[in-house]
């Protein structure tokens, strides 16, 4: 499985000045490129291979091509076609797509460079290593977890925030654990997750995580984006205001990243399998009145980080579908028709009451067990329709602000889970301590 590392780089001025010229350079080589390929006849469109032959040429008709490194310039006319597979695959599920963009002066702000020209040194210091790219210098970057060695290295990629931060990636393979066989998986190590607004998760295990506060972030945004707005556009002020911009936009997207990563991290590491809705947020995001706050949650994004991180940790993450999740009863099966202001469900039929989101999360968990075939869960039966109202307890509630990672100052002693109405729960399980994530609230 390949893996990025991210890491801090601090050029100097001068090899900074020396790498956004080669990005540039690497811009015209990528613009140049996807027009030679819509040129050519839909059905003779040109390789990878054939547009590296004609690079060559372009070299000599254009010197300015050949003064960045030869090996990265592959690798720029090569990501067109990588781009152009990832356009067919969303053809092929029925989005609609356009053809490449052209690029304009400070739209493409990386480089990579792929199995050769680069070297990585971690004997500079015990903090910092330098990164050496071919034809742009050594650029030093802050170690602060171990570097990995060059040969260990698959893809390089430096690039420049619009904030004009810079970062290196080192993209490399890591070895993975296998999954459980579902036949051994025990149904207690198993846990549904239901997404939503009024609060990020809800677990089969009746555990609630708050949303992130973001107000005062936003209010910094907006403080930011109005200075900006009010200077001459392309000025010095301008570009200095137009980063302060884009770091306070950077703060509230990393912030939502942070939170994100603990969170999933902690579901892979403490169960054995994570059965979670599959939603397709697009539609939401276009009918929905509360679009805000559902981009602001950043659904798909959370989803990819769990199916990674179960690759990586060995946990299978299943996508359940979400239709009828809501309304259906965990215990017979009837559908209930509710609102979205009712957040309690009652069923009709068996009388069955609780929260409407740990209902819901129990339906995906007994998805997900079926679809794995994981113990004996619950047969699906065809539903029976009702407009009935529902009416259920209230569950505790985990604030955003307490999701911490295991061995940080704020944590408690591993494994435990500390709620509200001093309910204890022990997470105890043989994954190591030292690598598991603690959720927890003040009693």
């Amino acid at each position: 499985m390949d893996l990025t590392l991210r890491f801090r780089a601090y050029p100097d001025e001068n090899t900074a000045s020396e790498a956004w010229r080669h990005i540039e350079i690497h811009r015209q080589i990528r613009n140049h490129a996807v027009r030679d390929y819509y040129r050519a006849p839909r059905n003779d469109r040109p390789s990878a291979y054939d547009q590296h032959r004609k690079l060559t040429e372009w070299k000599k008709r254009w010197p300015m091509f050949a003064e960045v490194s030869a090996h990265a310039g592959q690798q720029t006319v090569s990501q067109i076609q990588k781009d152009q597979k990832v356009l067919k695959k969303h053809r092929e599920n029925g989005r609609r797509t356009g053809r490449l963009k052209w690029q304009g002066t400070g739209e493409f702000r990386s480089v990579a460079y792929q199995s050769e020209g680069f070297n990585v040194n971690h004997t500079t210091g015990h903090d910092f290593g330098t990164l050496t790219l071919s034809k742009i210098g050594e650029i030093p970057i802050r170690a602060h977890r171990d570097l990995p060695d060059t040969e260990n290295v698959k893809r390089v990629i430096l690039k420049k925030e619009r904030t004009g931060a810079w970062f290196a990636c080192f993209v490399v393979e890591v070895d993975t654990p296998a999954k459980p066989d579902p036949e051994d998986i025990d149904p207690a190590d198993c846990i549904g997750v239901d997404l939503g607004i009024q609060s990020y998760i809800h677990t089969s295990d009746d555990l609630s995580v708050e949303c992130l506060d973001l107000e005062s972030e936003y209010e910094q945004y907006a403080r930011e984006q109005r200075s900006l707005d009010r200077k001459r556009h392309g000025s010095a002020n301008w570009e200095k205001q137009r980063q302060k911009v884009a770091r306070a936009k950077r703060r509230i997207r990393w912030k939502v990243l942070d939170f994100q990563h603990k969170l999933s991290t902690w579901l892979v590491k403490e169960y054995d399998v994570v059965a979670v809705e599959d939603l397709d947020v697009k539609p939401m995001l276009e009918t929905s009145q509360s679009a805000k706050n559902k981009q602001d949650a950043s659904w798909s994004r959370f989803l990819d980080l769990l199916e990674y991180k179960g690759n990586l940790y060995g946990t299978h993450v299943v996508r359940v579908d979400a239709p009828g999740t809501t309304k259906e009863c965990n215990q017979c099966g009837v559908e209930t028709s509710k609102p979205l202001w009712v957040r309690e469900h009652s069923c009709p039929a068996c009388g069955h009451t609780e929260d409407r989101d740990l209902n819901a999360a129990k339906n995906i968990l007994d998805r997900g067990l079926n679809s794995l075939h994981v113990g004996p869960g619950r047969s699906e039966s065809t539903p029976v329709q009702t407009v009935l109202p529902a009416f259920a307890r209230h569950s505790g509630r985990v604030d955003a602000k307490h999701v911490v990672e295991a061995g940080s100052p704020a944590a408690k002693p591993r494994g435990t889970f500390t709620g509200l109405a001093s309910q204890q729960v022990d997470y105890n399980r043989t994954v190591p301590t030292d690598h598991r994530a603690i959720l927890e609230v003040p009693v």
